[in-house]
């Protein structure tokens, strides 16, 4: 079943692990979750207050609100 789920973090969130940088997706984009991958760097451009689409491939289409 597809789910919306609204995202408003566009960056990835630090953790140390062992005295190591590790970094969490906050986006949603990932290939790697709960790592981030770099993904987020696709929403960078995203308008606030716009919601988007983003397909299996990556691409982003916008979302028009009822």
């Amino acid at each position: 079943m597809p789910r919306i789920i609204i995202r408003e973090d566009q960056g990835p969130m630090e953790i140390k692990i062992g005295g190591e940088s590790k970094w969490l997706c906050r986006c949603g984009l990932s290939k790697n979750q709960p790592w981030c991958d770099g993904s987020h760097k696709k929403t960078l451009d995203e308008q606030p207050g716009k919601l988007y689409h983003y397909s299996a491939d990556g691409t982003r289409r916008e979302v028009q609100q009822p």
